[in-house]
């Protein structure tokens, strides 16, 4: 395309004067200083930013991406040459500047997403680079300027992390002297300070700072002291992100120092610092980013009678190797291994998990969780029978481990209140103790405290449980808690936003205490435990080769729920509903015959020398589908269909289809088909929640989640989770599909891909996306700021061979969200952190049709726009709110509200201080232009949210009617499943609301919800009674009783 403006656009006069360098999505180009046409100077792919001339003119530093990862570059103008400068993998760099003698140039370089930047010297003829400020270490340096005296360098200094609804100031102006080494600040707003830029005469200082809610540039006279305004507003700034390209976009003072150049409102100015009115500098830019594959598949929605179950949880094999025992939706199993037909053990109605073998492998203990609020542990003879139950006290068992000599289950035990009432996905009271029962049954005694240490376990040795903790790392203990011994810690990569490596989740001792398995994020690795008698030692697993003991990586497509097996030579694991059998001896034999072809130098052909041994666990389960034929009569319907609004109309469901859709009296209705009277309704598809963390329990599952029934109830009817952390979500989802749960449609991403999966190839990309392809079936996956831009292209690439739909973390970094746009990724989570932007940004977004998901509730660059509601409305005393939400998680989330306080960080704002009407208009834009978006709550108040955040949306101009096609068959079509859901139209799914009032009238209107239709069943909005084709009442959840009543004893009111 062809553009006459930008988005931050970082400019740099020439030192002669005659032209300014600036960058545009991802190009850089120069530009006549009186305007004209823009020159591209770099193009392809890579991502080139922030450019800067170098003393003589000749030369240009920029930050790119063209070697696959980040790093600075000097383009020698003259020979049309590049010559990278910095060193080193998956580091961010920003701002370079050049120092006065043109030997280094000088950036922020962190080594992380969102790491404290600090300023390295390059010289210009090579080297590692230098670090200029190290101390103190959360300290970040931005935006390197320098005046007449080469000595001294200006920065912008942040002290502290970055935080979402930040409280200003976060930045101030210092100098660092190279000579002394001392770093001295020089501002004190407000509103911050940032973006030093220095005149070449040394008399003026142009920087950044905060307004009121608006961004300005100071001038301040060095000589004098004195200061004032030279532009307000400007481009707004990024202080309340991460700054990847700093926090204002650079600008340049003219060599003659008699004007600033700089560029706010998608343009570029000249800025007289003697007065005058400014002046702009118009350009016209050529544009030709090419881009990488595009991926738009569509996933038709199964509705076969039955299906086969996507995961399968806790499998153990039996002490001997031929059974295994496992759970499948929330049933135990037990099968032949690894050819028979898996027999379900017991005709329980509760939650059954986490089995265990007697050690003579003749019966199998387990946990089960009622959720009116009894737990116990049973046994169970392998061959199936009667379960007979273990522990005499109702409470909340986990992870039960039967030792070695058969005498006694261990187990973890909480209060079972604590559990029935959590309303997260953990609950630390739950698992309060570590308790040892007879296996033969009888009073539980306390072991010790668990004190956050899980799945005891036990070697050869009788007398010593293993524990693991992420804090306490692998220990073991005698029956009576004492004698405690560490024997191992286990590390991964850190993860971006994140200060500290990654921690194993579960490590497990070997049967002959010499060897573990542990698992890092995704991946399971064993190792060998030395016996050092002190300290014990950390093992990191982020290079295998380098670690302490010998370490290998057993999975490529990732595992969970490890097992050891045949005395410590097999390792056991699952992925989805496959099981995986791994034999230490034969991986070790496979390594010594790849390890002697290549002594003598022969090739192996093909992939890995070995792998495990895989078994697909099939469970058939039936899936609900309602039988009946049904009319919807007299209501308005907003179909979706080509802006189609049918007034008067009826509706024909046939099962859970929609058979009809037209005018009254002129639908062929079936005769006996049931009439339900909706006269004075609107009827629209049911809402699609493209980004929606639903958090329930994890572990040890229950039998209904509140945040499914909330988000029902308020017309979700299709809700996908962007990054589950674990794979609890399958067993969740099947349950739904059995009709067993109420809820949603629940599609997922499962657990996102992040930097720790350590992908060193396309090969690797494809073995870790098989894992989401092949045993989890999600249909989309998160890329979670996986790496650098080489490793996330291999991950497009891979999601393309496989047909998955990737989705992106926005990470708060709009130079991150422009390379995945470029690189074909289908969808986009979180807002742009900067605003406004312009024709390039908004054009490209269009054309990449990347659905663009902006969850304004946790809009990056200001307060989040939940603050907004909860301190203008009333959720707490919301009547339905109330009826489908915990009465603590409403508290928690609306009674007191501060920064870093309740349920996340906020508190209140002033009315401008809030940006999600801005942010809107950015998604606006992009709609308008074509592109693509949807509508996510991100699971900040469940049920509600989601209005909240449609409300939100519809701030930045966009009509209801085009607000509610993003939340209906657009959002459907983000995740590849407008086939059957998104519109109302004959052959789709019937997922339907009916609203009181008409949403076209007022956008509000879209909360109140008088019957929710999902699947062909219509429910009671206010209750989630089924009212069709059965009429079955919901059963009372245990948050809907057991307030405080007025009988109860207590201070009587004034007046009585």
């Amino acid at each position: 395309m062809t553009t006459s403006e930008g988005s931050w656009l970082s400019v740099d006069v020439h030192p002669e004067g005659e032209s300014v360098v600036f960058g545009l999505l991802g190009d850089l180009y120069t530009l006549p200083i009186g305007g004209g046409e823009a020159t591209r100077i770099t193009s392809g792919m890579a991502f080139d930013s922030q450019p800067r001339y170098g003393p003589e003119g000749d030369q240009v530093a920029f930050i790119s991406d063209r070697s696959g990862s980040e790093h600075v570059w000097v383009l020698d103008r003259s020979e049309q040459d590049t010559t990278r400068l910095s060193t080193g993998d998956n580091l961010r760099f920003h701002s370079p500047e050049w120092t006065p003698d043109g030997n280094y140039v000088i950036a922020s370089r962190q080594t992380s997403l969102g790491d404290p930047a600090k300023p390295w010297l390059y010289h210009v003829e090579g080297g590692s680079g230098t670090p200029l400020v190290e101390e103190p270490e959360s300290m970040r340096l931005s935006g390197a300027a320098f005046g007449e005296d080469p000595e001294r360098v200006w920065f912008a200094r942040r002290s502290g992390a970055w935080d979402y609804n930040a409280i200003l100031p976060e930045y101030q102006l210092a100098v660092y002297d190279r000579d002394t080494g001392q770093l001295y600040e020089r501002s004190s707003r407000f509103g911050s300070a940032f973006r030093p830029t220095l005149s070449p005469d040394g008399q003026w200082l142009a920087y950044g700072t905060r307004h009121d809610a608006e961004t300005g540039l100071r001038l301040r006279n060095r000589e004098t002291g004195e200061e004032r305004w030279l532009a307000y507003p400007v481009q707004h700034d990024d202080q309340e992100s991460i700054a990847t390209r700093d926090v204002y976009p650079g600008m340049s003072f003219t060599p003659d120092s008699e004007a600033l150049i700089a560029s706010y409102g998608g343009k570029i100015w000249r800025l007289p610092v003697g007065g005058g009115e400014p002046s702009k500098i118009p350009f016209t830019a050529e544009v030709d980013v090419p881009m990488g594959p595009e991926l738009d598949f569509e996933y038709p929605v199964e509705d076969t009678p039955e299906f086969t179950a996507r995961q399968i949880r806790g499998a153990v094999p039996s002490p001997d190797g031929s059974r295994l025992a496992f759970t499948a939706l929330d049933r135990l199993y037990v099968m032949d291994y690894p050819d028979g037909t898996p027999q379900r053990l017991t005709s329980q109605d509760a939650i059954e998990a986490q089995p265990t073998w007697s050690p003579d492998g003749t019966s199998i203990a387990y946990a089960a969780w009622s959720d009116e609020g009894e737990g116990q542990l049973y046994r169970i003879p392998a061959s199936g029978g009667t379960p007979v139950q273990i522990t005499e006290r109702p409470a909340v068992y986990q992870q039960p481990a039967w030792s070695p000599d058969g005498e006694r289950i261990v187990a973890l035990r909480g209060p079972a209140r604590a559990f029935r009432t959590s309303t997260g996905t953990t609950t630390p009271e739950a698992s309060d103790d570590l308790v040892s029962v007879p296996a033969s049954g009888g009073e539980a005694t306390q072991v010790a405290p668990a004190e956050g240490r899980h799945h005891p376990h036990f070697t050869t040795d009788p007398d010593r449980i293993y524990v693991y903790g992420s804090e306490q790392g692998l220990q073991s203990m005698r029956f009576d808690g004492t004698d405690v011994k560490t024997h191992l810690r286990v590390k991964g990569r850190r993860q971006p936003l994140s200060d500290e490596p990654l921690t194993a989740s579960l490590a497990l001792m070997g049967p002959d205490g010499g060897q573990a398995v542990a698992q890092v994020h995704n991946s399971l690795y064993r190792m060998a435990v030395p016996m050092v008698g002190g300290e014990a030692p950390t093992v990191s697993v982020t290079n295998p080769e380098a670690a302490s003991v010998p370490v290998s990586k057993i999975t490529t497509v990732g595992g969970q729920f490890p097992a050891w097996g045949e005395g410590g030579e097999e390792v056991h694991f699952s992925a989805g509903n496959a099981h995986f059998r791994y034999s230490l001896p034969a991986a070790q034999a496979a390594e010594d015959s790849v390890a002697s072809a290549e002594e003598s130098e022969s090739k192996t052909e093909g992939g890995p020398a070995y792998g495990p041994e895989e078994t697909r666990v099939r469970i058939s389960a039936p899936r609900d589908i309602p039988s009946g034929t049904a009319v919807l009569r007299g209501a308005r319907v907003i179909t979706m269909e080509e802006g189609e609004i049918i007034e008067n109309a009826e509706i024909v469901i046939e099962n859970n289809r929609i058979a009809a859709v037209g005018k009254q009296g002129t639908v062929d209705v079936p005769s006996g088909a049931e009439v339900i009277d909706v006269s004075g309704h609107t009827i629209m598809p049911g809402f699609v929640d493209t980004h929606a963390h639903l958090r329930p329990a994890w572990g040890l599952h229950k039998s209904e989640a509140w945040q499914y029934l909330s988000n029902l109830a308020y017309g979700v009817t299709t809700t996908r989770d962007p990054q589950t952390s674990t794979t609890d979500v399958l067993t969740y989802a099947d349950k739904v599909r059995t009709g067993r749960m109420l809820g949603p449609r629940i599609y997922s991403t499962g657990p996102g891909i992040f930097q720790s999966e350590q992908i060193e190839s396309l090969s690797e990309a494809r073995s870790v996306l098989r894992r989401y392809s092949d045993y989890y079936d999600t249909k989309t996956v998160k890329q979670y700021v996986a790496g650098d831009r080489e490793q996330r292209q291999w991950i497009i690439e891979a999601a393309r061979d496989l047909e998955l739909m990737p989705t992106t973390e926005g990470a708060l970094d709009l130079k991150l969200d422009l390379t995945q746009i470029i690189d074909g990724y289908p969808g986009h989570e979180h807002t742009f952190p900067i605003f406004p932007v312009y024709e390039d940004v908004i054009g490209l977004t269009a054309a990449s049709q990347t659905a663009y998901t902006p969850t304004l509730l946790v809009n990056y660059g200001g307060p989040w726009a939940e603050n907004y509601y909860y301190t203008r409305e009333n959720p707490h005393d919301n009547e339905k709110l109330r009826h489908f939400t915990p009465h603590s998680e409403l508290d928690q989330r609306t009674r007191r509200r501060g920064q870093g306080a309740g349920a996340g960080p906020g508190g209140w704002f002033m009315e401008e201080e809030h940006v999600f009407k801005e942010q809107a208009e950015t998604l606006e834009a992009i709609v308008g232009a074509g592109g693509r978006a949807g509508v996510g709550s991100h699971g900040q108040l469940q049920g509600l949210g989601y209005h909240w955040e449609l409300w939100s949306m519809a701030t930045g101009g966009l009509s209801n009617h085009e607000v509610l096609r993003l939340a209906t068959l657009t959002g459907a079509d983000a995740i590849g499943l407008s086939q059957d859901l998104g519109s109302i139209a004959p052959g789709k799914l019937a997922d339907l609301i009916v609203l009181e009032e008409n949403p076209l009238e007022d956008l509000r209107h879209t909360s109140a919800v008088r019957y929710v239709m999902k699947n062909g069943r219509l429910y009671d909005g206010s209750t989630l009674d089924e009212v069709y084709p059965r009429s079955r009442p919901l059963q009372t959840m245990w948050w809907q009783t057991g307030g405080p009543s007025g009988e109860l004893p207590g201070v009587e009111p004034e007046g009585e």
